[in-house]
């Protein structure tokens, strides 16, 4: 009998040391609302301005450019292409041999002179009814055919005279003095550099939103400064094989660093909105057929469904779902469920 009550004091004392001891470590402490209470941080949404934007490459063009060729075939007597030298519109850069034709306008213009002094007299003649009217328009007739003769080999004579079509830059010279060039050949290059174009390619999404006068960035590597460009012309079509739209601008400066075939990264500037939702991009949780982000309402977490826009290097727009005040949760969202309970702990 008294091992029995000894067994029972001893279940007794187990008993509540056990229930004591639990209700140290799971109970949370005494008066404390927030026990059990998430600590994140929150991000207080407000109106932002953004610009819609494209980025794309480019490459920089010079305003015209031109492969120098001869129309006729000689030898060059005369070579006066500077490489790398800026010439005026007009400036003769290579002089083809041309005696022949010379000799033969020297011997039109004789055979000129002896028709011109006999229609001259014969116009005399039928003044007196001395001749028959075809006989003096025969001698007419002559005359003009000389005039006409000499007119095509001065246009020949033309030709032998290559200059620059317009003021600009020469390339490199292909050729040297004495050589035998025909039109197949390509003497040198000149292109208009005191004033560029910018070529790049735009997603067809975007074609719609392009317009003539419509003002592009650009940078090109080596320079410190931002360059614009204002768009003056689009492809008719877009490109069957990249989906992309050609867009050509001219380019408003003109310094060192800018060289025909120059890469240039291109930032095309579709729209402004003064009034945009953004929110940090690390805060929107992709689900299987929308996009949520969590709300803090009322010390609780509250997911709602939301739809996005446009997107930059760290911030993407809201443009259904949110409103201007929620406030939204950044950090911690791995660990929420529905109305969780949370806390903040620091807000931007």
């Amino acid at each position: 009998m008294k091992k029995f009550f000894v067994f029972c004091s001893l279940v007794s004392f187990l008993g509540i040391s056990c229930k004591e001891k639990k209700t140290v470590v799971g109970a949370p402490p005494p008066g404390s609302p927030k026990a059990g209470a998430i600590a994140v941080e929150g991000w207080l949404i407000k109106p932002s301005p953004i610009s819609e934007t494209v980025e794309v490459t480019g490459n920089i063009l010079p305003y015209e450019s031109t492969e120098i060729r001869p129309e006729i075939s000689g030898r060059v007597v005369n070579l006066n292409i500077n490489e790398g030298a800026s010439v005026s519109k007009g400036t003769l850069l290579v002089k083809l041999f041309d005696g022949d034709l010379q000799a033969e306008l020297k011997k039109l213009k004789v055979q000129l002179q002896i028709a011109e002094k006999t229609e001259e007299r014969q116009r005399e003649l039928l003044k007196i009814s001395g001749i028959s009217q075809q006989d003096y328009d025969l001698s007419l007739l002559s005359v003009n055919n000389i005039k006409a003769d000499m007119e095509l080999i001065e246009v020949n004579i033309t030709k032998t005279e290559i200059r620059a079509p317009y003021a600009g830059r020469l390339g490199l010279r292909n050729i040297s003095p004495g050589a035998y060039i025909s039109p197949t050949n390509i003497l040198t290059t000149i292109s208009q550099v005191n004033q560029m174009k910018i070529e790049f390619s735009i997603p067809e999404k975007y074609s719609a939103q392009i317009r003539n006068g419509m003002q592009v960035n650009f940078k090109i590597d080596g320079s410190p400064e931002d360059y614009k460009a204002k768009i003056v012309a689009t492809e008719s079509s877009v490109e069957q094989n990249t989906r992309n739209l050609r867009v050509r601008a001219v380019i408003n400066a003109s310094d060192r660093f800018l060289i025909p075939g120059n890469f240039a990264k291109v930032e095309v500037i579709l729209g402004q909105i003064k009034e945009a939702i953004m929110i940090p991009t690390e805060a929107v949780i992709p689900v299987s057929r929308n996009k949520q982000v969590v709300l803090y309402k009322g010390g609780q977490a509250l997911f709602v469904d939301v739809t996005t826009g446009i997107r930059d290097s760290s911030l993407i727009q809201v443009t259904q779902g949110l409103n201007f005040g929620d406030t939204l949760v950044t950090t911690g969202l791995l660990f929420l469920r529905k109305d969780s309970k949370l806390t903040i702990s620091k807000i931007q």
